[in-house]
């Protein structure tokens, strides 16, 4: 399942067991005074709950706030809680797999690095 129509979209998970019984406002809340930012940006944020067999996803489409939800039928979600109160920064290939029950281990980044410019030698010089 795509949530989101580019790879540009960020996925932002929130660092702590969140109450599902929110909707649309209370996310939205969630969004603003827990990560400090605009939920009408266009990101994705995702919230668990306690027992990490529900999770949400709260997106701006353009033109409305749009949640997804889903209840794990058997096992858990994995735990994206952090200690430090950051939000965890997934991406949407993640995102997938974290809504299909994977429990996302040994992460790695499959993007290539930045390219780093430098200064170039001129042949006379050397």
């Amino acid at each position: 399942m795509i949530l989101a129509p580019s790879r540009a979209v960020r996925v932002f998970a929130y660092p702590a067991p969140a109450d599902l019984r929110k909707g649309y406002d209370g996310l939205y809340g969630l969004v603003q005074a827990g990560l400090k930012t605009d939920p009408l940006g266009g990101d994705l944020f995702l919230f668990v709950n306690e027992s990490r067999t529900l999770c949400k996803v709260l997106l701006w489409d353009g033109s409305g706030l749009c949640i997804f939800m889903k209840r794990l039928e058997r096992g858990r979600f994995a735990k994206l809680w952090r200690d430090d109160d950051q939000a965890v920064r997934l991406t949407q290939s993640e995102l997938a797999l974290f809504l299909e029950g994977s429990t996302l281990l040994d992460r790695r980044s499959l993007s290539p690095l930045p390219i780093e410019r430098k200064a170039l030698v001129s042949d006379r010089a050397m």
